[in-house]
């Protein structure tokens, strides 16, 4: 179905009287209907700004002879929903944004979809929405967040979140604090490290749905307002040539975005909605497949929580098409794949220079030889659980050490700031998985915190949730089966050693299967903690984390 369906003959006679009402003329109705998804709100930072970037997509529409149209999405600040209950509705929105975008796209049968979203589980569902409907779709996002500056150094949210954790601890003045809380977020955009909104900015660029400078392009540069233009342009042409998403979204698109994520050091979220992403375009992203992506990838980038580059930096280093033909002198990309530009990936990152090999390492000078995230299994996380590789101590590669069990993170945080978790320990937070939380909370403030106090050397955590971009340290999280429905993180007990070897992909709970039976024939499922509204419903139907949390 297209457009014709509501503007041409006498049967949409009424149709076009309402679009008559809108304020169209006769000439415009002839024209393609081309949807703008705007993501624009006034509550979160990474969108607040996304009102120009649509404005220039509607004049890039307009100069190619389209008809655009703007209708909304929502999305959720994950930094202030962190830490309380409205944590419990980020990961959920992805599925009502992809749901309502599908719902406004067919109901008013446009042509073709520009979807204009920044942050986190705003880009992930309007890929999804995108799958869905496989009509001529391109991304433009609304850019990264300036680095901010604090005490003459280059610094970001995640450090933000780190320094209360050294405040409570007394490592700094209540100055100090107050000066990274007025510094640390300098501008609009999404927040300015590899976080989860960056890498997915980046990653759609990868998957060929987004074009060159769409994850990088700082937001508060013109030249993110010309990149909108060229996307409204673009779409003409993919409409008029009728590349449509599942055409570039393959199996092989899929893959190369995996191996650009161990490239770059994306976050976590990545192994969450990859596969979500994957399942709507048909295609079963097995993750099994990570380790052995990361095993012959090397880890090129080191962007904040990781290291002290940005992506400002990234940008100014040639972007991510000069991280793709590094990636690519090893043979590790599949480039003869088409992308929005109407071109292949082997056109798009022909003569690519790397500007600053600092920002973006060679492929012969690595930060390591393999790549930034990794899948860990074992006895207490069977169906898997994923770490940031990139952004975890060295001597933290490795450790085992007593378990001191939370079934909440408002439990494991009065713990952490009541000096009650030592060196040596791993903190386990349970019950918070994507049918346990409801909706897999992300746990920044305990990671922070662990930071902030000086732990992060010698203190692992792992949750059946989830970590925010911003998260470093031996985070490890998606803990699959979640504790909800009886896997064997629920199981654990205060004092049972942990044994984390994350170099042999690993996680194991040092009991014997006797043990751990009779644990298992003594647990009682948890009554749920919500009961009514969208939680409540979400929670019966989303699957497990290692599958991508996808509603069945």
């Amino acid at each position: 179905m297209n457009s014709e369906a509501v503007r041409n003959g006498v049967k949409c006679a009424p149709q076009r009287s309402l679009l008559h009402a809108l304020g169209m003329t006769d000439e415009e109705i002839q024209k393609p209907l081309i949807g703008i998804v705007s993501s624009y709100n006034e509550i979160v930072p990474g969108h607040m700004n996304i009102d120009k970037i649509v404005n220039a997509v509607k004049t890039g529409v307009a100069m190619a002879g389209g008809n655009p149209i703007v209708f909304p999405a929502i999305a959720v600040c994950d930094g202030i929903a962190m830490g309380h209950q409205g944590m419990k509705y980020s990961l959920v929105t992805r599925d009502l944004i992809a749901d309502s975008t599908e719902s406004m796209a067919l109901a008013h049968a446009f042509d073709a979809l520009v979807m204009v979203p920044n942050c986190d589980k705003n880009v992930p569902g309007l890929l999804m929405a995108a799958a869905r409907l496989n009509i001529p779709t391109i991304f433009v996002s609304g850019g990264p967040m300036l680095a901010g500056r604090v005490q003459g150094q280059k610094t970001s949210l995640s450090s933000m979140f780190e320094a209360v954790g050294s405040y409570n601890s007394g490592k700094i003045t209540e100055e100090e604090l107050l000066e990274y809380e007025h510094k640390a977020c300098p501008s609009c955009g999404s927040c300015s490290g590899m976080y989860t909104a960056n890498s997915m900015n980046c990653l759609t660029e990868v998957l060929g749905m987004g074009l060159r400078g769409n994850g990088t392009i700082p937001a508060v540069y013109s030249e993110r307002i010309q990149l909108a233009k060229h996307a409204g342009m673009k779409i003409m042409e993919l409409l008029e040539k009728n590349i449509r998403p599942r055409d570039i979204m393959t199996e092989d698109a899929f893959r190369n975005a995996l191996t650009m994520d161990m490239a770059l050091g994306c976050s976590t979220n990545s192994m969450l909605h990859l596969p979500a992403i994957a399942h709507e375009c048909g295609i079963e992203l097995n993750l099994d497949i990570a380790n052995d992506i990361s095993a012959h990838t090397p880890n090129l980038c080191h962007l904040a929580p990781a290291g002290r580059t940005y992506m400002e930096d990234l940008n100014e280093a040639g972007g991510i098409y000069a991280v793709m033909n590094e990636i690519n002198k090893l043979g590790l990309l599949k480039t003869d794949i088409i992308t929005c530009t109407g071109k292949t990936i082997a056109e798009n990152i022909q003569g690519v220079v790397n500007k600053n090999p600092e920002v973006i390492r060679t492929a012969d000078n690595p930060y390591s030889t393999t790549g930034g995230i990794a899948v860990l299994r074992g006895n207490l996380a069977p169906d898997g659980g994923v770490v940031k590789r990139s952004a975890v101590a060295p001597e933290m590669l490795t450790h085992s050490g007593p378990a001191k069990v939370f079934d909440c993170e408002e439990d494991a945080m009065n713990a952490i700031n009541g000096g009650l978790i030592v060196d040596g320990d791993v903190v386990v937070i349970r019950y918070e998985g994507p049918k346990g939380g409801p909706g897999m909370r992300e746990m920044l403030n305990p990671t922070s915190a662990i930071i902030g106090r000086g732990l992060g050397s010698t203190v692992a955590l792992i949750t059946d949730g989830r970590f925010s971009g911003a998260t470093r340290g031996a985070a490890i999280g998606h803990v699959s089966p979640e504790a909800a429905v009886g896997g064997p993180i629920a199981l654990v007990k205060d004092g049972d050693i942990i044994e984390i070897d994350i170099p042999a992909n690993t996680i194991k709970l040092k009991i014997s299967d006797e043990e751990m039976a009779k644990r298992k024939a003594e647990w009682q499922p948890r009554e749920p903690k919500i009961t009514t509204g969208y939680l409540a419903r979400y929670a019966k139907l989303v699957s497990s984390g290692a599958q991508g949390a996808v509603l069945s």
